[in-house]
């Protein structure tokens, strides 16, 4: 079949483009893009890459040889992925260096593809369900079960050499390899696509507890049984994503404190910082989810947060330290600890210190900016970001 395509992905250097623009029209945009220009410099540039532009092979086995990988057999199907077999990184590479691809049909051997070969463990991992999509968009693709498959709009372009593209939340895209390649895939939080990534999780759970709703009338414990099933579906249930985001925004909360009392609240930086505005987008996504979570039925207690506990939970204070470094915000935990630390305490236990449903997030979130708003005046990006409105409604 012939697919339609809409053009090509815009090419930017990546030199060239502050984060801010990225994230306004890319991520906000919910656009790709191809940067260029921001991998010169890696030592896997290098490392990984032989004199004559092809993968070093002999890398691999030399330092991570041992290690246990999943790879994926191109040429058998299983469900909706390629069958998946375990080998040692050595073996791997045996195969692909006696049966690489432009030989694939002399030797007879199958296309290997290293696949989801994780150097780091991520703060949150959450995936593209599969299960209702095309498998080759090359296919004849049958209209019934895709319509308007045949009506979408594609975009094409080719990946060099040290070339990133991003891919936006939502967005389907197919990989096709025109020689020997190594490539590095991250799937990323942002807090733009965190309303898609709930959407994805209860398309999930309605699935999950469809397929078992025959056994809904003898099981004393149905719908915790639904949310295991879809946290060891997914990797995460309802509990799980709660909690996620619930302790981002008090995250958020912290680093808007720390702001405040850095630049002053009457001082106009407070108003026309890009920083805040970006933990203002934060909170403003989080909020529409929790409300998307409320619309759709979730209440209940999905697990409690309590938020005095939490500021002096270690692992929240690395959170908040790490988030508040990418931000460039934060430059000395200690200043953190013993300056906001005892402002927030005395803000939250006034408000109550407990968070355990969407409408209680919501709530949060609007105190918390109710109070770092307080001796803001005209123009405040807290209440233009998270509400949606304009200078001259804010009164």
């Amino acid at each position: 079949m012939s697919l339609k395509i809409g053009g090509t992905i815009e090419k930017v250097n990546g030199q060239e483009l502050f984060y801010s623009e990225f994230a306004e029209k890319y991520l906000a945009g919910n656009q790709p893009v191809l940067l260029t220009g921001l991998m010169d410099d890696w030592i896997a540039s290098k490392h990984w890459v032989s004199s004559n532009g092809r993968p070093n092979l002999i890398f691999f086995p030399t330092h991570f040889g041992k290690s246990k990988v999943q790879v994926a057999d191109c040429d058998t199907r299983e469900f909706t992925d390629q069958k998946r077999i375990e080998m040692s990184v050595s073996e791997f590479v045996n195969h692909w260096l006696q049966g690489s691809m432009e030989n694939h049909d002399v030797n007879g051997k199958s296309v290997l593809y290293l696949k989801d070969w994780h150097f780091v463990k991520w703060l949150l991992k959450y995936y593209t369900n599969m299960k209702n999509t095309v498998y080759n968009i090359f296919d004849d693709i049958s209209e019934t079960d895709f319509p308007g498959f045949k009506k979408a709009i594609w975009l094409e372009c080719i990946q060099e050499q040290n070339e990133i593209i991003f891919v936006p939340s939502g967005w389907y895209h197919q990989v096709h390899n025109l020689e020997d390649t190594i490539s590095i895939n991250h799937n990323w939080f942002n807090s733009y696509n965190l309303s898609w990534v709930w959407d994805l999780l209860l398309r999930d759970y309605k699935e999950a507890k469809e397929y078992i709703e025959d056994i809904k009338d003898i099981c004393d414990d149905f719908e915790g049984l639904c949310q295991r099933n879809l946290a060891a579906n997914t990797g995460m249930n309802f509990n799980d994503f709660f909690i996620f985001i619930s302790r981002f925004s008090l995250a958020n909360v912290v680093e808007l404190y720390y702001l405040r009392g850095e630049l002053n609240s009457e001082n106009s930086i407070w108003h026309c910082s890009a920083i805040i505005k970006h933990f203002a987008l934060n909170l403003s996504s989080i909020r529409k989810t929790a409300l998307k979570m409320k619309s759709e039925g979730v209440k209940g207690n999905l697990g409690i947060i309590n938020l005095l506990e939490t500021l002096s939970d270690p692992k929240f204070l690395k959170l908040c330290t790490g988030l508040g470094r990418i931000y460039s915000v934060i430059h000395e935990e200690e200043n953190w600890s013993c300056t906001m630390k005892k402002a927030l305490m005395a803000d939250f236990a006034k408000y109550g210190s407990q968070v355990c449903s969407p409408e209680d997030l919501i709530t949060f979130i609007d105190y918390a900016v109710s109070k770092l708003s307080s001796n803001c005046d005209e123009q405040n990006p807290l209440l233009s970001v998270l509400y949606e409105i304009q200078p001259h409604e804010q009164n």
